[in-house]
C-alpha cells in the first residue's frame, strides 16, 4: 500500500467508522476499537504449494497460502485449531491552533510466537494530520485536506462530534490494526 492510499484508508476508517472529533477541550483524544475473532480447524495441508485449507466454526472453508514469513509451516498438522484475532483502533485528536502537523508516518512489524505451535502477530500503525476544509451539519459531513492537497468528504455518524470544529482545524488521526494468530494442537 502506498503512503497516499494508506493515508486515504486511514482517513476513511477514522471518519466513516468512528468520526469522534471532540467538541470541547482541543487536547482531548477520543478513540474507538473494533475486534473480531474467528476459529478454524486445519482440514488439509499442501506442503508443496504451502496451502492450508481451513474449516471455520460456521462450516465455511477457505484455502490460504502460507507465505515465506510463516517460518514454522512444517509444524502445522491436520486437526490443529487456528484462532485469528483482528483488532483495529482509530484515535482522533483536534490539535491546538499553531501546533505543527506531524505529516504521514507508518510503522509495521511482525512478532513470531515462540510457543509449541506456530503463531504470531502482524501490526501496523499509520498516523496522519489532515486539515478541516468544510463542515456540513445538515448532512452531517466533514471535508478534509491531506498534506498532498487531496480533498475528501466523509459522512459523520453523530453531528454532535462536529461541534466546536471549524475549517482550518488540524485533526491528527492514528490508526492501528493488528492480526494475532494462535495455533493449538488437535484435542
Amino acid at each position: 500500500m502506498t503512503d497516499f492510499s494508506r493515508a486515504k484508508y486511514l482517513i476513511a476508517v477514522a471518519f466513516v467508522a468512528v468520526v469522534v472529533v471532540p467538541a470541547a477541550g482541543r487536547q482531548k483524544t477520543v478513540g474507538a476499537v473494533g475486534t473480531a475473532t474467528a476459529t478454524a480447524t486445519i482440514q488439509s495441508i499442501d506442503s508443496t504449494n504451502r496451502l492450508v485449507t481451513l474449516k471455520f466454526d460456521d462450516g465455511t472453508t477457505n484455502t490460504v497460502t502460507a507465505g515465506p514469513e510463516v517460518r514454522r509451516f512444517d509444524e502445522l498438522k491436520v486437526g490443529d485449531k487456528v484462532t485469528f484475532r483482528y483488532q483495529e483502533a482509530a484515535v482522533v485528536q483536534v490539535k491546538k491552533p499553531g501546533e505543527a502537523s506531524s505529516g504521514l508516518s507508518a510503522q509495521a512489524g511482525i512478532t513470531r510466537s515462540t510457543g509449541p505451535k506456530p503463531g504470531g502477530a502482524i501490526a501496523e500503525q499509520v498516523k496522519a494530520t489532515v486539515t478541516v476544509e468544510a463542515i456540513d451539519l445538515e448532512a452531517p459531513s466533514i471535508t478534509v485536506k491531506t498534506d498532498d492537497g487531496s480533498r475528501m468528504t466523509y459522512k459523520v455518524e453523530d453531528k454532535k462530534n462536529l461541534e466546536g470544529v471549524k475549517p482550518g482545524d488540524h485533526i491528527e488521526i492514528t490508526y492501528t490494526r493488528a492480526l494475532m494468530i494462535t495455533v493449538e494442537g488437535a484435542k
